[in-house]
Protein backbone atom coordinates (compact mmCIF):
# COMPACT_ATOMS: atom_id res chain seq x y z
CA UNK A 1 0.00 0.00 0.00
CA UNK A 2 1.25 3.42 -0.94
CA UNK A 3 0.28 6.80 0.49
CA UNK A 4 0.81 9.76 -1.83
CA UNK A 5 0.66 13.31 -0.55
CA UNK A 6 -0.43 15.74 -3.24
CA UNK A 7 0.14 19.47 -3.07
CA UNK A 8 0.01 22.48 -5.32
CA UNK A 9 -1.14 26.06 -5.34
CA UNK A 10 -4.68 27.18 -6.21
CA UNK A 11 -5.64 26.33 -9.78
CA UNK A 12 -2.64 24.06 -10.37
CA UNK A 13 -4.76 21.02 -11.24
CA UNK A 14 -5.08 19.11 -7.98
CA UNK A 15 -8.79 18.36 -8.50
CA UNK A 16 -8.08 16.94 -11.96
CA UNK A 17 -5.24 14.89 -10.44
CA UNK A 18 -7.55 13.44 -7.78
CA UNK A 19 -10.39 12.72 -10.21
CA UNK A 20 -8.03 10.96 -12.62
CA UNK A 21 -6.40 8.96 -9.82
CA UNK A 22 -9.81 7.89 -8.47
CA UNK A 23 -10.68 6.56 -11.93
CA UNK A 24 -7.56 4.37 -11.61
CA UNK A 25 -8.73 3.01 -8.25
CA UNK A 26 -6.96 5.29 -5.78
CA UNK A 27 -8.73 6.43 -2.63
CA UNK A 28 -8.57 10.12 -1.64
CA UNK A 29 -8.45 11.34 1.96
CA UNK A 30 -8.92 15.09 2.28
CA UNK A 31 -7.47 17.03 5.17
CA UNK A 32 -10.12 19.67 4.44
CA UNK A 33 -12.86 17.06 4.87
CA UNK A 34 -11.46 16.25 8.30
CA UNK A 35 -11.71 19.92 9.27
CA UNK A 36 -15.27 20.04 7.90
CA UNK A 37 -16.22 16.95 9.96
CA UNK A 38 -14.78 18.47 13.13
CA UNK A 39 -16.51 21.80 12.39
CA UNK A 40 -19.86 20.00 12.08
CA UNK A 41 -19.23 18.16 15.37
CA UNK A 42 -18.40 21.45 17.11
CA UNK A 43 -21.07 23.55 15.42
CA UNK A 44 -18.44 25.97 14.11
CA UNK A 45 -17.38 27.26 10.72
CA UNK A 46 -14.32 25.61 9.17
CA UNK A 47 -12.00 28.59 9.67
CA UNK A 48 -12.75 28.73 13.39
CA UNK A 49 -12.37 24.98 13.75
CA UNK A 50 -9.05 24.90 11.89
CA UNK A 51 -7.70 27.65 14.15
CA UNK A 52 -9.05 26.28 17.44
CA UNK A 53 -7.94 22.71 16.72
CA UNK A 54 -4.40 23.99 16.17
CA UNK A 55 -4.57 26.15 19.32
CA UNK A 56 -5.86 23.24 21.41
CA UNK A 57 -3.81 20.35 20.01
CA UNK A 58 -0.86 21.83 18.11
CA UNK A 59 -0.03 22.94 14.63
CA UNK A 60 -0.11 19.46 13.05
CA UNK A 61 -3.37 18.16 14.50
CA UNK A 62 -5.08 17.96 11.11
CA UNK A 63 -2.24 15.87 9.69
CA UNK A 64 -2.33 13.67 12.82
CA UNK A 65 -6.08 13.16 12.41
CA UNK A 66 -5.51 12.33 8.74
CA UNK A 67 -2.90 9.70 9.64
CA UNK A 68 -5.39 8.22 12.11
CA UNK A 69 -8.14 8.15 9.48
CA UNK A 70 -5.87 6.43 6.94
CA UNK A 71 -4.87 3.78 9.49
CA UNK A 72 -8.55 3.18 10.33
CA UNK A 73 -9.36 2.81 6.61
CA UNK A 74 -6.55 0.29 6.21
CA UNK A 75 -7.82 -1.73 9.17
CA UNK A 76 -11.36 -1.79 7.75
CA UNK A 77 -10.61 -2.23 4.06
CA UNK A 78 -7.22 -3.94 4.13
CA UNK A 79 -6.76 -4.26 0.38
CA UNK A 80 -6.34 -0.59 -0.56
CA UNK A 81 -3.42 -0.18 -2.99
CA UNK A 82 -3.10 3.60 -3.04
CA UNK A 83 -4.33 6.42 -0.83
CA UNK A 84 -3.91 10.03 -1.88
CA UNK A 85 -3.77 12.79 0.72
CA UNK A 86 -5.26 16.14 -0.26
CA UNK A 87 -4.39 19.28 1.67
CA UNK A 88 -0.76 19.02 2.78
CA UNK A 89 0.47 22.53 3.53
CA UNK A 90 3.77 22.22 5.42
CA UNK A 91 7.04 20.26 5.26
CA UNK A 92 6.38 19.07 8.81
CA UNK A 93 3.17 17.42 7.66
CA UNK A 94 5.18 15.62 4.97
CA UNK A 95 7.56 14.39 7.69
CA UNK A 96 4.64 13.16 9.81
CA UNK A 97 3.30 11.10 6.89
CA UNK A 98 6.78 9.70 6.16
CA UNK A 99 7.14 8.67 9.81
CA UNK A 100 3.83 6.81 9.71
CA UNK A 101 3.85 5.25 6.23
CA UNK A 102 6.98 3.56 4.87
CA UNK A 103 5.81 3.88 1.26
CA UNK A 104 4.83 7.55 1.50
CA UNK A 105 5.78 9.77 -1.41
CA UNK A 106 4.87 13.36 -2.19
CA UNK A 107 3.98 14.96 -5.50
CA UNK A 108 3.51 18.58 -6.43
CA UNK A 109 1.36 19.87 -9.25
CA UNK A 110 2.91 22.95 -10.85
CA UNK A 111 1.48 25.61 -13.13
CA UNK A 112 2.60 29.23 -13.48
CA UNK A 113 0.69 31.98 -11.67
CA UNK A 114 -0.63 33.30 -14.99
CA UNK A 115 -1.95 29.88 -16.02
CA UNK A 116 -3.50 29.28 -12.61
CA UNK A 117 -5.16 32.71 -12.52
CA UNK A 118 -6.66 32.11 -15.95
CA UNK A 119 -8.06 28.74 -14.81
CA UNK A 120 -9.44 30.16 -11.58
CA UNK A 121 -11.07 33.04 -13.45
CA UNK A 122 -12.87 30.56 -15.68
CA UNK A 123 -13.85 27.76 -13.29
CA UNK A 124 -16.36 29.78 -11.28
CA UNK A 125 -16.06 28.32 -7.78
CA UNK A 126 -17.71 30.37 -5.05
CA UNK A 127 -14.43 31.49 -3.43
CA UNK A 128 -12.54 32.10 -6.71
CA UNK A 129 -11.61 35.57 -7.87
CA UNK A 130 -11.37 37.25 -11.24
CA UNK A 131 -9.12 39.99 -9.85
CA UNK A 132 -5.39 39.30 -10.26
CA UNK A 133 -4.39 41.38 -7.21
CA UNK A 134 -6.84 39.45 -5.02
CA UNK A 135 -5.49 36.21 -6.51
CA UNK A 136 -1.95 37.24 -5.53
CA UNK A 137 -3.05 38.13 -1.98
CA UNK A 138 -4.44 34.60 -1.58
CA UNK A 139 -1.32 33.20 -3.25
CA UNK A 140 0.95 34.97 -0.77
CA UNK A 141 -1.22 33.79 2.14
CA UNK A 142 -0.88 30.17 0.95
CA UNK A 143 2.87 30.62 0.56
CA UNK A 144 2.96 32.04 4.09
CA UNK A 145 1.42 28.81 5.40
CA UNK A 146 4.48 26.98 4.05
CA UNK A 147 3.02 25.41 0.94
CA UNK A 148 5.87 26.84 -1.15
CA UNK A 149 8.34 24.87 0.99
CA UNK A 150 6.28 21.72 0.45
CA UNK A 151 6.08 22.25 -3.31
CA UNK A 152 9.85 22.74 -3.52
CA UNK A 153 10.69 19.57 -1.56
CA UNK A 154 8.28 16.97 -2.95
CA UNK A 155 9.57 13.70 -4.36
CA UNK A 156 7.91 14.32 -7.74
CA UNK A 157 6.76 17.32 -9.73
CA UNK A 158 4.11 17.11 -12.43
CA UNK A 159 3.96 20.16 -14.65
CA UNK A 160 0.53 21.30 -15.76
CA UNK A 161 1.14 23.91 -18.45
CA UNK A 162 -0.51 21.69 -21.05
CA UNK A 163 -3.94 20.73 -22.33
CA UNK A 164 -6.41 19.01 -20.01
CA UNK A 165 -6.10 15.76 -21.99
CA UNK A 166 -2.30 15.81 -21.80
CA UNK A 167 -2.35 16.51 -18.06
CA UNK A 168 -4.82 13.67 -17.44
CA UNK A 169 -2.53 11.36 -19.42
CA UNK A 170 0.48 12.44 -17.32
CA UNK A 171 -1.46 11.84 -14.11
CA UNK A 172 -2.75 8.45 -15.27
CA UNK A 173 0.78 7.36 -16.19
CA UNK A 174 2.14 8.54 -12.82
CA UNK A 175 -0.62 6.88 -10.79
CA UNK A 176 -0.40 3.58 -12.71
CA UNK A 177 3.37 3.49 -12.17
CA UNK A 178 3.00 4.21 -8.45
CA UNK A 179 0.19 1.67 -7.96
CA UNK A 180 2.29 -1.22 -9.32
Amino acid sequence: MKVIGVTGLQGSGKSIFFDTAKEKGALVVSMGDIIREKAAERGEDTGTTARTLREEFGQYIVAELTVKKIKELLEKEGDIKTILVDGIRSPYEIELFKENFDDFISVSIYASPQTRFKRISLRGREDDTTDFEEFMVRENRELGFGIGDVVSTTDYLIENECSLEEFKARVAEFVEKEMD
